[in-house]
């Protein structure tokens, strides 16, 4: 569903991602660990077609290119700095949303409802986002994110400052988008809960320095948790 292959980003002298290869298939949860300034927001943005690679191919579905803007209309985001317009409901969000995506009036009627209720947000439809709370500001953005059935949902620390409840809620609803066939690609700093992901990349300084699933990456590093390996991973990258 997702293909890197020898993506590099450089600005002027600066590569914020350097020769990364990565491929993700259709209904896996993947996540992109790294510290601030790995390059995971970066990737995400040549992933959404918002900016071009300096060198190197990025392609989606059947090879097709992320800024095509029919390609787009399958991917949904949910950036870390959440978009919504506070003054609007969340259904209002929605509903714009939605149609950004070309969801007409009759597939929004039928859609927004489903995915409320998927949210756990039926009882504040109708209530500015401005109002609402960090965690429910949290959903709603999951919910526009959601509206137009995406089959790449692309997450960008999706988790961060909500509580452990919801933090469970999310993981929840996540595994069951994938069973569904999904594909999920997420950035986190929660390296302890990324366990619960298909698949996992380390990045630091642009450069993909582990790749695999969480528990095989912890049995090779021979180590209790994934947070170790990546500690592990980074400071053998440092060394080298």
């Amino acid at each position: 569903m997702i293909t890197l292959k020898n993506i590099t980003k450089s600005y002027g002298p600066f590569k914020a991602l350097d020769d990364l290869n990565l491929s993700i298939p259709k209904g896996e949860i993947f996540g992109l660990l790294g510290p601030n300034g790995a390059g995971k927001t970066t990737l995400i943005k040549l992933i959404t077609g918002q900016l071009s690679p300096s060198d190197g191919n990025v392609s989606l579905f059947e090879g097709q290119a992320p800024h095509d803007i029919e390609t787009r209309k399958h991917l949904g985001v949910m950036p870390q700095d959440l978009a919504l317009y506070p003054e609007l409901s969340v259904s209002e969000n929605m509903k714009f949303f939605g149609h950004l995506y070309g969801l007409k009036k009759e597939g929004l009627s039928k859609r927004i409802p489903e995915v409320l209720s998927l949210i756990e947000l039926e009882s504040k439809k109708d209530v500015p986002t401005e109002f609402l709370s960090g965690g429910m500001k949290r959903r709603a953005s999951l919910a526009c994110a959601l509206v137009h059935q995406p089959k790449i949902l692309i997450l960008d620390e999706p988790t961060a400052g909500v509580d452990p409840i919801l933090r469970r809620k999310f993981w929840d609803l996540f595994k069951e988008l994938a069973s569904l066939g999904s594909t999920i690609l997420m950035t986190t700093h929660h390296i302890s809960e990324a366990i619960r992901c298909n698949q996992v990349a380390f990045l630091r300084e642009g450069k993909l320095i582990e790749e695999g699933d969480p528990s095989s990456i912890v049995e090779r590093y021979k180590v209790s948790d994934l947070e170790e390996a990546f500690a592990m991973a980074t400071q053998k990258e440092v060394s080298l």
